[in-house]
Order: C-alpha cells, then structure tokens, then sequence
C-alpha cells in the first residue's frame, strides 16, 4: 500500500510546533543563566531540530507545485502578489490578442465563403456546409 500524502493540516501542526520550540528557545536565552540552564537549552534546541526534521520529511512529500520563476521571484526579494498580477495581465492582452485573430480569422472565412457563392453559384450547399461546422 502507498502511504499518502500528509494533509495541509499536518504540516500546520508541524509549523506550529517548530514555532513553539523557537519561542521556547527565545524564552530560555533571554533567562539564560549559565550552566544551570545550559542542558534545557541544549533539550530545547534538539527537540527544535527533531520538529525541524519531522516537517522537512512530511512537507517533501506535499503535492505542491511552485513554478520556479515564483520562487526566484521571492528570493530576489519581490512581492509574489505583483508577480501574479503581472501574469495575470500577460494572459488577458494574449487572449485579446488570440481572440482578434480569431474574430478576423471567422471575418476572412465569411467574406471567402460569400466571394466563392457570388462567383461559383454550384458550390452553394458544400460553402454552407463548411460554415456550419
């Protein structure tokens, strides 16, 4: 049997839980007083990286797909929302673009079709049948 995919809401216990351990390792450095709180330290910080490992096995597995132009967007610092909305008007003037080749391309097919019916009366029914569909 395949074993699956951990849950969003697996991973967010496993966030949460590595959080927890950071503001507990915060809290312990803050009241650090010396080696008679160095070994809850040291417990803390282990039990950071247990949860760290934990998170990175079960997020390897989530079936997310980033495009990697996002994530070199983020790393360069960018906002991911601007990126989107870049993208988003790249896709609507190529698809008004698309859609007036289209409506030129049906303008060109009719104006054929009535020259062909206007010359050559004959090829009426075959012209109408192509138009059709």
């Amino acid at each position: 049997m395949v074993p699956s995919a951990p849950s969003l809401n697996t991973i967010d216990d496993l966030l949460k839980s590595v959080i927890q351990n950071l503001y507990a390792i915060q809290s312990s450095v803050h009241g650090y007083l010396g080696p008679e709180t160095q070994q809850e330290l040291v417990r803390k910080i282990k039990a950071l990286t247990s949860s760290l490992l934990t998170l990175s096995i079960e997020a390897s597995s989530l079936p997310v797909l980033i495009p990697p132009e996002i994530v070199t967007y983020v790393e360069e610092g960018r906002n991911p929302d601007i990126y989107t909305r870049e993208f988003v008007e790249l896709v609507q003037r190529q698809n008004a673009y698309v859609r007036g080749k289209s409506e030129a391309l049906a303008a060109l097919r009719d104006e054929l079709a009535r020259e062909m019916v206007g010359e050559w009366p004959e090829l009426r029914a075959p012209v109408e049948e192509v138009l059709r569909g």
